[in-house]
């Protein structure tokens, strides 16, 4: 049998995206870590960046990457017009079907690590409970001011505990700003360096194309066509 070469290609830039994003995203090891959130160049006075993504229709035993919809971009996503079709049915099993596959929000921060400022700018994404925890500091302007200021911002402490710690089926992570008022670092250069050299989130989840998503919802109901394209 002859070698598909349009699937070797497509594998060899997974993994090559792969590897880029893993050094770009910064995911919290058990214990405690201190954080810095710095400015995002893209999206000045916001740092918080929200992302849609399509959890529900990847192999996670193969540890697929999950497709980012383009609900993150106000733009018509075929996975979106499917579940609202679900959910009009009047049927309960299609509405919960509907709600259950719908894209899912992580928001990402631009973050150093303190004590390796010089690994550059890194993406911590989180979910609803951490966003609610920061959104409420970064609102409450007149006791934190802008915990983000170069100059005066606040460090931000994150614990992270596994299952097997918390007895849980899943870990936690909880957070705490601490009251301490520091600089993002003395060093003049590296601070520029931290603000201007930083990359877009779009380069480490791009944004797909419709037909994508398509195929990606095609697949997702017809999982046996799909075996038989890769044999």
């Amino acid at each position: 049998m002859a070698l598909n070469i349009d699937l070797i290609r497509k594998r060899l830039n997974t993994l090559k995206s792969q590897t880029k994003k893993s050094s770009t995203i910064w995911k919290p090891e058990p214990g405690k870590t201190k954080v810095r959130i710095v400015p995002y160049k893209f999206q000045p006075g916001n740092p918080f960046i929200e992302l849609y993504f399509h959890y529900e229709f990847v192999n996670k035993a193969k540890k697929q990457r999950a497709p980012l919809s383009l609900k993150t971009f106000g733009e018509k996503d075929p996975i979106v017009d499917f579940c609202e079709k679900l959910k009009r049915t009047g049927q309960k099993e299609d509405w919960l079907m509907g709600v259950k596959h719908e894209p899912k929000l992580r928001t990402f921060v631009p973050i150093v690590i303190r004590g390796k400022e010089q690994e550059g700018i890194k993406f911590w994404g989180f979910g609803k409970q951490i966003y609610e925890k920061l959104l409420a500091v970064a609102e409450n302007e007149a006791e934190w001011g802008d915990i983000t200021d170069v100059e005066s911002g606040h460090d931000i402490q994150v614990e992270f505990k596994t299952k097997e710690e918390v007895g849980k089926d899943y870990p936690e992570t909880d957070i705490q700003v601490l009251p301490s008022v520091t600089p993002l670092s003395k060093d003049a250069k590296l601070v520029e360096t931290l603000l201007n050299d930083q990359k877009e989130i779009f380069e480490v989840y791009p944004k797909p194309e419709y037909k994508d998503l398509v195929e990606v919802l095609e697949k997702f109901l017809n999982p046996e066509e799909d075996r038989k394209s890769v044999v």
